[in-house]
């Protein structure tokens, strides 16, 4: 039997709707009496209404928060203008994805599905061991990493920065 499709047929999903709550029907329905304002209080009046930022007496957040005015102060923005953004690769992911001899870029890496983040540096760090020669070339390279890079025969380029 096939069913025939069409507008006249098309229905949401099971579960996916849901009865409206009707408040003040009887106590029986569960939302009856104070229909689910509690008893007396400013949330149980008629107009009440309630700010996202209210916090009952307790200085707000965002007075709370340290105030940004102006480049001339230490407080203001950028928080941090001297921290350098890198993209962390490993040896042992060097190690294990590319083969003797190979020339490792911040593109091959990104081939290779490492340091997959666009416009941000590259820098090679020390973790694992490397037994590859390579030839790597990034923005920068911890002290164990071009170590063990070198040691391992291989050589490190340091590329110019993306901008």
């Amino acid at each position: 039997m096939s069913q025939e499709i069409g507008l006249h047929s098309l229905k949401p999903a099971p579960g996916s709707r849901h009865k409206r709550k009707r408040v003040g029907r009887g106590e029986g329905s569960g939302v009856g009496k104070t229909s689910g304002r509690g008893h007396k209080g400013y949330g149980s009046r008629s107009g009440s209404k309630s700010r996202p930022n209210a916090e009952g007496g307790q200085m707000p957040i965002h007075m709370r928060m340290r105030k940004l005015r102006g480049p001339h102060m230490k407080k203001s923005m950028p928080f941090e203008p001297f921290r350098t953004q890198t993209q962390p690769v490993n040896l042992r992911d060097l190690d294990a994805r590319f083969g003797d001899g190979d020339s490792v870029t911040p593109h091959t890496l990104k081939a290779h599905g490492l340091a997959t983040r666009s416009g941000v540096n590259v820098k090679i760090l020390g973790q694992g061991e490397i037994t590859k020669k390579l030839n790597v070339t990034a923005h920068a390279f911890s002290a164990t990493a071009r170590e063990k890079i070198e040691a391992a025969g291989g050589t490190c380029t340091i590329a110019s920065p993306e901008g």
